[in-house]
């Protein structure tokens, strides 16, 4: 985890946290590792997302002159991406051939995929959570044509790496990400943000361009949101994932426990000098 110079109990970290501002859109079921931490730990828990996802249109994307039947195998990084691109099938009255490839980034976009298609039915292949997992299995894939459908706003990692090593590519942007209106926002204020994207960092500076983090502690999720929360001139507190926190989540809990346990052995040195 990374955090700030401060040591537990001083500085920006004098304060326990006891709220935080999820920067992703609210939960759709009571499960949440998120309502587990609001629970356990007394805190509030809001969601709002910093970025609104607008489709591109039909007639936009056949200006990209992008066949998709002319591919074999379709690249997938989020449940956004695998929306708009079967949003522009049904608006191309296309149907998916059995033997079309998936390669999705995560467990939980592949289970997304359910959404559109019979997965038992597909040649699906996953990664276990980031790009370069997805890398290796791709690398088995050598004499596919790929389609990466993604956003106007996208890492560079995987265009890098398809390019690298030679393989038949095409990206197609098919839905464009601004930034949301947070202008209610303008009089909370919360102990903790969490981004997970260099896109809701922007946001953030868009909509308050005179923000000041003061006491706010800021999580990231990913190296490139990490840099964007740096090179915003911010200081970073927690960062996920890590080799003991996998997910924000974790590396959340691991940061509030680590700094309330502190604040418990203040308490307790204050009571025990007290009874003395």
């Amino acid at each position: 985890m990374a955090e700030s110079k401060d040591k537990p109990g001083t500085g920006r970290h004098a304060n326990r946290i006891s709220s935080i501002l999820v920067t992703q859109p609210k939960p759709t079921n009571d499960v949440s590792p998120y309502f587990s931490i609001a629970e356990k730990y007394g805190i509030k828990v809001d969601f709002r997302e910093f970025i609104d996802v607008q489709p591109v249109s039909y007639k936009d994307f056949r200006k990209e002159k992008v066949n998709i039947l002319e591919h074999t195998a379709v690249i997938f990084t989020s449940r956004n991406a695998v929306d708009h691109f079967f949003r522009i099938c049904q608006e191309a009255k296309l149907e998916m051939p059995a033997e079309m490839k998936y390669f999705c980034i995560s467990e939980q976009t592949a289970n997304y995929l359910q959404k559109y298609i019979v997965l038992r039915k597909r040649k699906l292949f996953v990664g276990q959570r980031t790009a370069v997992d997805l890398f290796e299995v791709i690398k088995k894939h050598k004499t596919e044509k790929f389609l990466y459908p993604c956003s106007d706003i996208r890492k560079d990692d995987i265009p890098e790496f398809m390019r690298a090593n030679g393989f038949k590519f095409t990206e197609a942007v098919i839905y464009r990400t601004v930034a949301s209106d947070l202008s209610d926002l303008s009089d909370v204020k919360y102990d903790c943000i969490a981004f997970f994207s260099p896109s809701g960092i922007s946001s953030l500076f868009i909509n308050f361009p005179n923000f000041e983090q003061n006491g706010t502690r800021i999580a990231a999720f990913g190296p490139t949101t990490a840099k964007a929360v740096i090179d915003a001139g911010l200081e970073l507190d927690i960062e996920a994932p890590h080799p003991n926190a996998p997910s924000m989540t974790g590396a959340i809990e691991a940061y509030i426990r680590h700094h309330h346990s502190s604040d418990v052995g203040k308490e307790k040195n204050k009571s025990g000098k007290q009874n003395a």
